[in-house]
């Protein structure tokens, strides 16, 4: 018999094996028991993580017929009857599975619809999943909203999509939607410790953790590195067969250069960076595994105690916090995480590297006492040093919204009331922060962007799992259900752990768009009282009787 890779051996084949993704599973499960059944449903999420699988269940579920042939539908499908074998052996004549990467034009959705028009062959219902929905063409989907709207009784249709913002308005409003969440690495480790036990294949905690890790809440893409490590290993995993195979870096060499940067050691840390490239290690891999360090630091200086015993990962995390400032920290991290697309702009990666690192030891240290001393000669050179001191700072910290007097020529209208109860300024920190990355990174489109910008993180609640995050949101436009989910998507992919969201209106005291808008009148402020408190500029209207500044004309550069 032909070798069945794992990802397809342990495909899950009923609701209770679906691994993560328990609230489509209950939905599901709930509707199927009470007979409150959509005629179209839209699954979406990312590669890999159980789109097609759950379509596959739900045709299941709506054709069994039991062991017997006399089962009707059911949550729980018997996997023994026709409908299910058939079905999980794609070759069910009424289940119908369309590539719209492939199969996008009008004609195919014609087809589609023709096919339509005729009762079930074999089964109960006839189902059609279009995979990849968000590729149809304009025409195509326009050619398709009759029959979903009002399909007939014995037809069901099921969309996936990786991209729902590029499929139509009118369709998403006619399918009852899902979002299946990328899986933390806890879940994907579990699991492939599951498979792997199920296989025989002996293994290591560190194999499982770099697979986990790489995996990126895909459990697909989980499944098949795997399969590589085991072809790689000769049978058998370990850390260091998994760490070469995927070119990831030893924490060891991310070690070193966090504790070289905390204590701005330049010396160690050219002579790590060389170390690197004597080894023939990955650039790239050593920013991301400096990374994850910063990550486990930072969750360290937050809540001590809080990262897992269980890790070996965690104890250079713990014995590395104390050296850092948080908010040195936080600008590491940024530098970092934004640092490997600059890897690619010299033909020397090592040396990118280098000025990637370098370029935290140009910030002056939090704990800097004293300045050097001063060339008097150089002095008129030095008159705009307190702009240049503050525009370094200003990255060093997250600054509370404060309260600025402007100018009758440059006031602004006065902010709507906000709710008087006391901002966490640390929760105001912590999401400017996260928003401001997860922006800059690309993570978030429009609408999901606009909520983050214009929530307000009220509160943390870490007494359950998945953690729960509430926002104060005054649109109403925004505080909906997809905005939501798809906020919280990026939150757990940038976290590593699942996170629900809740949303409540209300004007937010502290957000990162009150925060933005708060440090462009500042930089506004001090623009005006730069260029009217110049000498020059006093000099030139006093000795011209007209002139004047006029109003609007000074930006901030």
């Amino acid at each position: 018999m032909s070798y069945v890779v794992l990802a397809r051996k342990y495909r899950p084949r009923r609701f209770a094996e679906m691994v993560g993704q328990e609230h489509v599973v209950q939905a599901l499960t709930n509707a199927l028991q009470q007979q409150r059944l959509h005629h179209a449903y839209l699954f979406t999420g990312t590669r890999g993580i159980g789109k097609t699988t759950v379509s596959r269940i739900l045709a299941k579920s709506l054709n069994c017929t039991g062991p017997d042939g006399t089962g009707g539908i059911t949550a729980e499908p018997c996997g023994v009857c026709t409908a299910c074998t058939e079905i999980d052996a794609d070759r069910y004549m009424d289940y119908i599975e369309l590539d719209a990467a492939s199969n996008r034009s009008i004609d195919e959705i014609r087809d589609l619809i023709e096919r339509a028009a005729y009762k079930p062959g074999v089964g109960r219902f006839k189902v059609f999943m279009i995979d990849e929905a968000h590729q149809l063409t304009k025409d195509a989907f326009n050619a398709l909203l009759k029959t979903l709207e009002e399909p007939p009784d014995y037809l069901k249709f099921v969309l996936a999509t990786t991209d729902p913002e590029k499929m139509l308005p009118t369709v998403l409003s006619r399918c009852l939607q899902f979002n299946l969440r990328p899986m933390a690495p806890a879940t994907v480790r579990e699991h492939l410790q599951r498979v792997l036990a199920a296989e025989g294949v002996p293994c290591d905690e560190g194999s499982l953790r770099l697979l986990a890790r790489a995996a990126r809440g895909s459990m697909r893409d989980g499944l098949s590195l795997t399969d590589q490590a085991i072809a790689y290993g000769g049978g058998s995993l370990s850390e260091t067969v998994v760490r070469n195979m995927l070119g990831s870096v030893d924490r060891s060499h991310a070690r070193s250069l966090v504790a070289a940067l905390a204590g701005r050691d330049a010396a160690a840390l050219l002579a790590a960076v060389d170390g690197l490239r004597s080894l023939g290690l990955s650039a790239a891999g050593t920013l991301e595994e400096m990374a994850l360090l910063l990550q486990n630091m930072a969750v360290e200086q937050a809540l001590p105690g809080a990262l897992d015993a269980q890790d070996p990962e965690a104890a250079d995390a713990r014995a590395l916090a104390p050296l850092m400032p948080a908010d040195e920290l936080q600008l590491l991290y940024s530098m970092v995480l934004h640092g490997r697309a600059e890897l690619s702009l010299m033909s020397d990666e090592y040396g990118a590297l280098t000025m990637v690192l370098l370029r935290f030891l140009a910030f002056p240290s939090a704990g800097a006492a004293t300045a050097p001393a001063r060339n008097p000669s150089a002095e008129p050179a030095r008159q705009a040093e307190p702009a240049r001191e503050a525009a370094r700072a200003a990255p060093l910290r997250a600054p509370a919204p404060p309260a600025i007097s402007l100018p009758l020529s440059t006031a602004t209208p006065a902010p709507a009331p906000v709710d008087q109860r006391p901002a966490d300024q640390a929760l105001g920190d912590r999401w400017h922060t996260l928003v401001t990355e997860l922006s800059q990174a690309g993570a978030l489109s429009a609408l999901v962007r606009e909520l983050a910008t214009q929530g307000g993180l009220c509160r943390i609640d870490d007494s359950q799992s998945p953690q729960r995050w509430t926002l104060s949101v005054e649109r109403e436009t925004l505080r909906t259900v997809p905005l939501r989910d798809k906020l919280a998507a990026a939150l757990a992919t940038a976290l590593g752990h699942p996170i629900e969201i809740e949303l409540e209106p209300g004007v937010p005291a502290d957000s990162p768009a009150r925060r933005d808008a708060a440090e462009r009148q500042r930089r506004q402020a001090a623009a005006v009282a730069a260029i009217e408190g110049d000498p020059v500029v006093r000099e030139l209207l006093g000795q011209f009787k007209t002139a004047r500044i006029v109003p609007g004309s000074i930006k901030p550069v």
